[in-house]
């Protein structure tokens, strides 16, 4: 069973948040709090696998709670699913590596979908311990998605959709197979962000996933060129050409 806490001001909405979840297999609700404090205590108390947390609760936010409990019980925090009637918080809460933003009211079937999602990481975090990789804060967590406002709507990118990206003065452009987005991010964040047996810098502005490289050519001028599964050429640097032999071998 994954332990579940239950945050948000109003008793109603931990209410009806509760009885959802008991159509949820697997879940068990073992606490609930209306405030940041409660929930920081009860977190400590019962280390739970899975927080749902409103986003508006007097005293601390509950995005700025999410930031303190990555720092609690030495590293150890639960996975978090925001639950708000605002969606201005999305962009900042899946920086802080939210599982799922619900939007209320939500459905039971959208509340499903969530639930599933942090289930499945959840398992995965479980298969690390089991062969023995540490949980320890120190241990690099890279994000899955990518989210980000683009013509008037929040898009949740999988960063396995992405082929390349590169820089464009202030910005970055992330391609995929059918479309690109600029996004105001530095080529240094998205590095640190993304997992590097994925993801390779190729060139000072250029970065790829290497599950779509195809081979790497040496030019007729010796110059470096990574050609992808569907044509696209990037350059790469002869500072980064080093890297790429031990990285292609753990992709």
């Amino acid at each position: 069973m994954i332990q579940t806490l239950i945050a948000d001001d109003e008793l109603l909405a931990r209410h009806k948040l509760r009885q959802l979840l008991r159509e949820e297999p697997g879940i068990e609700v073992v606490g609930e709090g209306s405030t940041a404090s409660d929930i920081a205590e009860l977190v400590r108390a019962t280390t739970p696998q899975l927080l749902f947390l409103d986003v508006r609760m007097p005293g601390m936010d509950g995005l700025e709670l999410m930031a303190q409990l990555s720092r609690m019980t030495d590293g150890y925090a639960p996975r978090v699913i925001l639950t708000t009637a605002y969606d201005q918080y999305a962009l900042r809460a899946f920086e802080l590596n939210a599982v799922d933003y619900l939007l209320k009211p939500f459905t039971a079937e959208r509340l499903h979908t969530a639930v599933e999602r942090a289930q499945e990481e959840i398992r995965t975090v479980e298969k690390s311990s089991d062969r023995g990789l540490s949980r320890d804060v120190t241990s690099p967590s890279y994000t899955s998605r990518i989210v980000f406002k683009s013509r008037g709507r929040i898009l949740f990118m999988p960063v396995s959709d992405i082929r390349w990206i590169s820089a464009e003065e202030n910005y970055v452009r992330i391609c995929t197979g059918t479309e690109t987005h600029l996004l105001r991010e530095t080529m240094a964040s998205m590095e640190q962000r993304l997992d590097p047996k994925s993801f390779l810098r190729v060139h000072r502005s250029a970065m790829v996933n290497l599950h779509y490289v195809k081979e790497v050519r040496t030019e007729s001028k010796g110059d470096f060129m990574v050609l992808l599964a569907n044509g696209h050429k990037l350059a790469m640097s002869r500072s980064y050409h080093a890297r790429i032999g031990e990285l292609l071998s753990r992709a």
